[in-house]
């Protein structure tokens, strides 16, 4: 039996809905401009494939109805997401194969220190604090894969206006494609969540907002930074 020198963290879980129980995250892929609108507003070529960054599990904000806007930023972005949880993984899956590995569905908010991350793209160095910052990913609960669908409408409002709207199937790259993708570079397992991109329409929000957002056939969260 393993002795620690001091008593280990909490595992950082989410809600699953209809349940008691907790899906255990044990890390968090991110997908880059996945939408082409959104590339665009961001400066990306359509011709580019998505990319992928990390946040830690412990940025996971699930049911939060207050969110801290966090230290050193002044331009605080929101950007509403499909996530896909992970019920089991591997190595270099197929297409074919990747919807296996899918346990459920949930609507997050990947928030960015869009000062933070362009400071340090401006450096070419890594941009982790711009990213996976503490309470960076607001969750909602995950609904398991047999109660969800994913034909809808995702949107995100700030204090009842909407900013960002598109389809889940405006997406670049469609979730299969991604699980296979983030499997040529990482051994994916369960308790992995893979935020899958957002739609145009980021932009800042402060102190006091009220940020609301949906995935049609998934669910929906809202919460007030404070």
């Amino acid at each position: 039996m393993t002795t620690y020198a001091f008593p280990p963290p909490v595992q950082p879980s989410v809600p699953v809905e209809g349940s008691e129980a907790a899906f255990p995250v044990r890390r968090i892929l991110c997908v880059g401009r996945n939408y082409a609108a959104h590339r665009a507003e961001m400066g990306g070529d359509e011709r580019d494939p998505p990319f992928f960054f990390a946040k830690p599990a412990d940025a996971i904000a699930p049911l939060m109805n207050d969110v801290p806007y966090p230290p050193r930023t002044t331009d605080l972005h929101h950007e509403i997401e499909l996530v896909v949880a992970l019920k089991s993984g591997g190595a270099d899956i197929a297409v074919d194969d990747a919807l296996d590995h899918v346990f459920g569905y949930a609507v997050g908010v990947d928030l960015t220190r869009r000062d933070l991350q362009g400071a340090a793209k401006a450096k070419g160095q890594p941009w982790e604090a711009g990213k996976a910052f503490d309470f960076s990913a607001p969750i909602s609960a995950i609904r398991p894969v047999a109660d969800a669908t994913l034909d809808g409408a995702i949107w995100l409002t700030v204090n009842g206006v909407q900013r960002q709207t598109g389809l889940v199937s405006d997406m670049i790259w469609n979730i299969p494609e991604i699980i296979a993708e983030a499997s040529k570079l990482w051994t994916l397992a369960a308790g992995d969540l893979i935020f899958t991109g957002t739609p145009e329409g980021v932009s800042a929000v402060v102190r006091g907002d009220q940020i609301a957002g949906e995935v049609d056939g998934v669910g929906a969260l809202a919460f007030t930074l404070v």
